[in-house]
């Protein structure tokens, strides 16, 4: 049986507040007599929390309320400073990610093709200009290989979205991306019927207001599952650990603009093997969100760093790329990578807590990311890096899931794989007004009663997310019935935004 931890063993860690002493004695002695820690598992643990009592606090774990106290005293300016021998208790560094050997990419400049590679558009006639100029520009790019256009695109940066552009293998374009990498829907279905959201509506609202965080600062304390912080990747680059932190403060949260997590009702039309569920009305949660701060920064960085490497026409410049073979493109990769990781856990912590605040495990989920790129293969055999900028991937038979709005249905679609779209879809219904265009043109009176007429009880949002900025989800689900089939339509009822602040940017 292991010695009890003395207050001098405790004291060695370094200067702890008398008021603490009693504390930190119950929590040590505890991990080693219930939670089965070693004497030096249980110093190392108490040492790693005084090195980062802002990283315990924020988590839940078996130091949290004692990393609270320590982390509130910092705020306040008092220190609890490791002492010698407490550095001497911290878990050994992991060894350090080791890139592939690459050189530097250097700067070169290149010229556009005479004339834009052919690429298919899907819903011309719902297409602004701006966009279809921006893919003829993509197009021409000369690591080009083939494009598409989805019927929900509208102008961004660089690629549009709901741009797809297959590129060289081992280009990777920042931009053609999007910021927030990752940026992902995820549908959970559980095993309740639509008279549920009518008898427990309070219960259903109450739970998105308690389970979820939104906002550019949204952080959250307690975690349902943080093993995606355990990766090897996050000490890859500098530019990815000096992200961590803050990376796992915003697991399980969601940020501004078009995110959002709602309950409503599913409908499956019919038995399909994929979605494995039987025909029905069934309860559903749906969320909308990427990979918060962390791919947000990575994406700025790596996009100006980009645009640094690759020198291109004014009109391309926000397409410049990194190759594949240099440094600068592995750790963009990686980065990458880790993002799609992060965003997928992000949204698992999200459903985890809410199933768990209803008393449920859900019958299926199904997700998929719409701002990534994927080594893929063309239908002629040759492999390609697919950017999917606002796009669902829509291989064969690949679920995915494209929303409305908040007053629209949105669906559970199966890909049917075709070629001309390079096997995708389009990740939502798009935007008919900008931003600016919303806030200058619609009225509050509009948006209620646009809600009040669709039966949407709505918490948060503002007016650059109202319904009528939006494309008729119908009319851009109709221009893509070679591209997926239909399993199932959401409908949602109850919906979580961020609280209008206009002063925060959107990370959508």
């Amino acid at each position: 049986m292991e010695t009890p931890i003395s207050l001098d063993d405790i004291l060695s860690l370094g200067p702890i507040p008398e008021h603490l002493h009693t504390t930190f004695l119950r929590v040590a002695n505890g991990l080693v007599q219930r939670a089965d820690y070693s004497r030096e598992k249980a110093m190392g643990l108490m040492a790693q929390m005084l090195q980062n009592p802002k990283k315990f606090a924020y988590s839940k774990n078996k130091v949290t309320n004692l990393a609270r106290s320590i982390y509130d005293m910092n705020k306040q300016g008092i220190a609890v400073p490791l002492s010698e021998t407490g550095v001497g208790h911290l878990p050994p560094e992991p060894a350090p990610y080791v890139l592939n050997s690459a050189k530097k990419q250097l700067e070169n400049a290149f010229e556009l093709r005479s004339g834009p590679l052919p690429y298919a558009v899907f819903g011309r006639e719902q297409i602004e200009e701006g966009a279809l100029r921006q893919m003829e520009t993509a197009a021409s790019l000369p690591v080009s290989v083939a494009g598409a256009l989805m019927p929900d695109a509208h102008q961004g940066y660089g690629l549009p979205i709901g741009g797809v552009l297959a590129t060289e293998v081992n280009t990777i374009i920042p931009f053609a991306v999007g910021v927030d990498i990752a940026c992902r829907m995820c549908l959970s279905v559980f095993d309740l019927p639509p008279a549920f959201l009518k008898r427990e509506p309070h219960l259903l609202k109450k739970s998105l207001m308690e389970q979820t965080k939104f906002g550019l600062g949204g952080e959250t304390r307690e975690k349902f599952d943080e093993s995606v912080m355990d990766l090897p990747e996050w000490r890859a680059t500098k530019v990815i650990r000096d992200l961590k932190d803050k990376a796992h403060r915003q697991l399980g949260s969601s940020g501004t603009g078009n995110h959002f997590v709602e309950w409503g009702l599913v409908d499956v039309y019919e038995h399909d093997d994929h979605l494995n569920l039987p025909p029905g009305e069934y309860l559903a949660l749906l969320s909308h969100s990427g990979s918060r701060g962390f791919g947000g920064n990575v994406a700025n960085y790596y996009s100006k760093l980009a645009m640094q490497k690759t020198k291109l026409p004014k009109q391309a410049a926000h397409l410049a790329w990194l190759d594949l073979n240099t440094e600068e493109g592995q750790e963009y990769w990686i980065a990458m990578n880790l993002a799609g990781d992060y965003a997928s856990a992000n949204h698992h912590e999200i459903h985890n807590k809410l199933a768990k605040a209803l008393g449920e495990k859900p019958l299926a989920m199904v997700e998929n990311h719409h701002n990534f790129a994927w080594k893929e293969q063309l239908a002629d055999g040759r492999e390609v890096m697919v950017h999917r900028k606002g796009a669902t991937p829509a291989g064969t038979n690949v679920l995915g899931i494209i929303p409305g709005s908040m007053t629209q249905p949105g669906f559970v679609v199966r890909g049917r794989g075709n070629a001309d779209s390079i096997n995708s879809a389009s990740h939502g219904a798009g935007r008919l007004m900008s931003r600016t265009q919303a806030f200058n043109t619609l009225t509050r009176s509009q948006w209620n009663k646009a809600l009040t007429e669709a039966d949407i009880q709505l918490v948060g949002g503002d007016l650059d997310e109202a319904p009528m900025v939006y494309k008729n989800i119908d009319t851009v689900i109709d221009a893509q019935r070679d591209l997926v089939s239909i399993l199932a339509k959401f409908t949602p009822r109850i919906v979580r935004m961020a609280d209008a602040n206009r002063k925060e940017g959107r990370e959508d």
